[in-house]
């Protein structure tokens, strides 16, 4: 894909997270990988009066791709940039504060086994990183390690981040995530639910597999 159609893919996607309502405003934030680097949403501009020239082309190590750019990158552009390097297979990431997924990192909980759709962010639980400051190298680190072998997970009195192959599929899991965040919520209402056994989730890992659920097709 050229720069210029995914700078345009970029806008749209971020459109759309906040159309689906797990974002508001200019919170959250958006990133796709681009040779030499990745292409993210810029500082505090509302996705709407977004256009494709806004999103800025950085290095892995912050430094811009491109001169003369207009706007300054993501405030949260080193959680990108550490994602995109430690996790070649990903090519996207969102990052969002829906509302259900934060409510559960407000207290510092992760989701757990108690749906079987929770192994399409890679595990039988999603888990929660400890508390950073925002834009720090310590809330990089913190989120790596909660994605161990993982696809999402929460960050506490944060929000949540989703990993993909590309910017369709880590939207999806984000917003698969909040859905499995308001259902435990819910859920909890009536007590803590049962959790699936080891060898259920397994099960399922299985079922996942054979259908190739969440991933692109397979090449002929």
């Amino acid at each position: 894909m050229e720069l210029q159609q995914q700078r345009e893919q970029l806008v749209a996607t971020a459109r759309r997270m906040n159309a689906s309502g797990i974002n508001q405003g200019t919170s959250g934030n958006l990133s796709v990988r681009i040779p030499g680097g990745l292409l993210i949403t810029p500082s505090s501009l509302p996705y709407e009066q977004m256009g494709p020239t806004d999103p800025v082309a950085i290095a892995l190590d912050g430094s811009p791709l491109q001169q003369g750019q207009q706007r300054r990158p993501s405030s949260e552009w080193r959680l990108h940039a550490d994602l995109l390097r430690q996790r070649p297979e990903a090519g996207a990431v969102v990052h969002c504060h829906s509302v259900h997924a934060t409510a559960l990192a407000c207290h510092g909980l992760e989701i757990p086994s108690f749906h079987y759709m929770v192994v399409v962010a890679g595990g039988a639980t999603v888990r929660c990183a400890p508390y950073a400051t925002f834009g720090t190298q310590e809330l990089s680190d913190l989120a790596l390690a909660a994605l161990q072998q993982r696809q999402a997970c929460l960050m506490a009195h944060h929000g949540q981040v989703a990993l993909g192959a590309d910017l369709d599929q880590a939207l999806a899991l984000a917003i698969e995530v909040e859905t499995l965040a308001r259902m435990y919520l819910q859920a909890r209402v009536l007590g803590e639910p049962a959790l699936l056994t080891d060898a259920q989730i397994a099960a399922v890992e299985r079922q996942f597999a054979g259908l190739h659920y969440g991933q692109a097709e397979p090449d002929a």
